[in-house]
């Protein structure tokens, strides 16, 4: 499967391609830049985020627990209960069935614009969107809270003036949340990835509703 990418308002380009993961993309460059592909052009594209099938989720709460440990001192469920370490990622009930909600780290993150004190940044090489670990600092202001279009940020629960969310469990190959969901309802993968496969069962529905 091959998918475009154009370059806009130059008008001397010429067409490359290149093959990652066993997907062809092909794009635009401009002429004399030789073989040249940007490596932010590759870092985009295999970007992989956290990804929700909503029909897959039966409301276990083994992510939570999961997101729990991860970011527990002592690593582990009954250590993160006992020390009332949060958990970062929410499984809402719609109309009598269970939604997982998490931060997208959005390209233009709405509540690192809104962040007073700059604590909460993107990170330009990961993607991930954090307000801790920088040098700037959290102050419980809340604007990221009110920002946020996902409802994905709340506040750490007690006296700590610090905004709660997702950190995409940096330093671990794969999310907590992700690895402990027994139903595949929550994936790492790349959005292409995730589509292809949404299309799929689209397609499938289709074919089924003909019979």
């Amino acid at each position: 499967m091959a998918e475009a990418i154009f370059g806009g308002g130059i008008e001397a380009l010429r067409h490359e391609e290149i093959w990652i993961d066993d997907r062809e993309y092909f794009f635009f460059v401009p002429l004399g830049l030789g073989n040249f592909v940007p490596d932010l052009l590759r870092e985009e594209i295999t970007m992989k985020s956290i990804m929700v099938y909503p029909d897959k989720c039966n409301g276990c709460l083994t992510c939570t627990l999961a997101c729990a440990a991860a970011h527990s001192p002592a690593g582990s469920i009954v250590g993160a209960m006992l020390d009332g370490t949060p958990e970062r990622i929410f499984i809402q009930a719609v109309k009598g069935r269970p939604v997982p909600v998490t931060c997208r780290h959005c390209e233009e993150p709405a509540c690192a614009e809104a962040c007073m004190t700059g604590a909460m940044q993107k990170d330009p090489q990961t993607g991930l969107v954090s307000n801790e670990g920088h040098e700037q600092v959290c102050v419980g202001c809340w604007m990221c809270i009110m920002a946020c279009p996902y409802g994905a940020i709340t506040a750490y629960p007690g006296e700590k003036k610090q905004a709660l969310k997702c950190d995409g469990c940096p330093g671990l190959e794969e999310s907590a949340c992700v690895k402990a969901c027994p139903n595949g309802a929550l994936v790492y993968e790349e959005a292409t990835e995730f589509a292809e496969k949404k299309r799929q069962q689209a397609a499938v529905a289709l074919l089924a509703g003909e019979k």
